[in-house]
């Protein structure tokens, strides 16, 4: 998964403005105790991350 697409998926589940700041500021135990951010900072592939996130907080499946 490009990051362009996991980025379009966050702004889509949480909107424009609050998925950069549940990316910053929500811990997760999926990755490893990190945020979002982070996670892709230190080399998380998007794909990965994005399956966290969707386990975290219930995205739809047919958000997946």
């Amino acid at each position: 998964m490009r990051l362009t697409i996991f980025w379009e998926r966050m702004a889509e589940h949480f909107g424009e403005a609050y998925a950069d700041s549940f990316a910053r500021d929500h811990v997760m135990a999926e990755l490893g105790g990190r945020t979002v951010h982070q996670a892709l900072d230190a080399g998380w592939e998007a794909k990965t991350v994005w399956r966290a996130v969707c386990a975290t907080m219930d995205v739809p499946a047919d958000k997946r």
